[in-house]
């Protein structure tokens, strides 16, 4: 049996007390909403974000940053990612040397295009840093439902003991070392997602879809070749795999905000009826910037951006995309 502490009650990491407590771990789930923590006491259920699932007695709740961390075995970073910094910074005094950190929020900093094991890492340099991610809604993992992750750390053993805590029947974790690989792919997928919603909200069926997904796989990899990351990781559960689901399923927040833009909605007011914090639109500018960064064609990222910072209207960028130059779809060999 491990302490674990979870940094963040929203559903990713309601879900993952359930499952981490089925696995036999012992469990203590912080929030600086002390609302939410109250509701989660009284109620044990998540009724905002995970209704209709119930919640052990013997998981934890605490508005206390300390007692989430201290003594802790393991720490799963789970608030929404552009609270990562910040949240970061709050633990650094409770962490403990060589604790382990896994970060299970999924996006790149807008200001400084970092990934979010980059901005751990540099607010918390005492801890060792990994990340947990592949095609993984948490409504799906809270009920049960078969799924398959990946655990990235940049040493093998560390990545096998954080595979064996979180595995059991129904949750699989593969290993790699190829973190930046995998965060890349969880992050800039939701931005495509984005894309993939505001076809469905413009009613343009599943040709569109699969072309987004496969073009957009092939914009993801090309610029993660291009930071360092390896290609086969694009094309495994944390690239086209997360990719699939996020564009795929009414779960994602990331698509249900890109169906309303799509319908004539406004960023701002698609972020508010869907009522989670869109990482998609946080990290789409980062994405954007990277590709300037490193000379990378990503027309897709350019169009999102185009439409939620600069009011281009959606069927616009659509034209915009599908009037390309022509050109192969095999890329050159360099």
């Amino acid at each position: 049996m491990k302490k674990i502490g979870i940094l963040g009650a929203g559903s990713w990491g309601t879900a993952l007390s359930l499952l981490l407590c089925n696995n036999g771990h012992q469990v203590t789930v912080w929030s600086a909403i002390e609302d939410e923590i109250k509701m989660l006491k009284e109620c044990h259920e998540h009724k905002d974000k995970l209704p209709g699932i119930p919640l052990p007695e013997n998981i934890g709740f605490t508005t206390d940053l300390k007692e989430a961390i201290q003594d802790k075995d393991l720490l799963v970073l789970a608030v929404p990612s552009p609270f990562t910094r910040s949240t970061s910074k709050s633990m650094k005094e409770y962490v403990q040397q060589g604790q382990i950190i896994v970060n299970v929020a999924k996006g790149v900093e807008e200001n400084t295009m970092m990934t979010l094991t980059e901005i751990i890492k540099e607010e918390i340099p005492q801890a060792v840093v990994t990340v947990l991610s592949g095609p993984s809604h948490a409504e799906e993992v809270g009920r049960g439902l078969p799924t398959t992750c990946v655990v990235g750390a940049e040493d093998e053993q560390t990545a096998k003991e954080i595979q064996e805590i979180f595995m059991n029947s129904v949750f699989r974790v593969y290993t790699s070392d190829d973190v930046l690989g995998i965060e890349l792919g969880g992050a800039l997928k939701n931005v495509i997602a984005l894309a993939a919603g505001v076809a469905d909200g413009l009613g343009y069926g599943d040709n569109i879809k699969a072309a987004l997904i496969t073009r957009g796989i092939s914009e993801i990899s090309r610029l993660g070749v291009v930071m360092g990351g390896r290609k086969e990781t694009f094309g495994g559960l944390t690239g086209i795999g997360d990719l699939i689901v996020t564009c795929a399923s009414m779960h994602s927040r990331n698509r249900r905000a890109g169906i309303l833009i799509g319908k004539g909605y406004t960023m701002e007011e698609a972020m508010a009826e869907v009522k989670m914090v869109v990482e998609g639109v946080y990290s789409a500018k980062a994405a954007l910037q990277l590709a300037q960064k490193y000379q990378v064609e990503m027309p897709i990222i350019e169009q999102v951006c185009a439409v939620l910072f600069e009011g281009v209207p959606a069927v616009e960028a659509v034209d915009v995309l599908m009037n390309r130059e022509g050109k192969s779809e095999l890329e050159k060999e360099k």
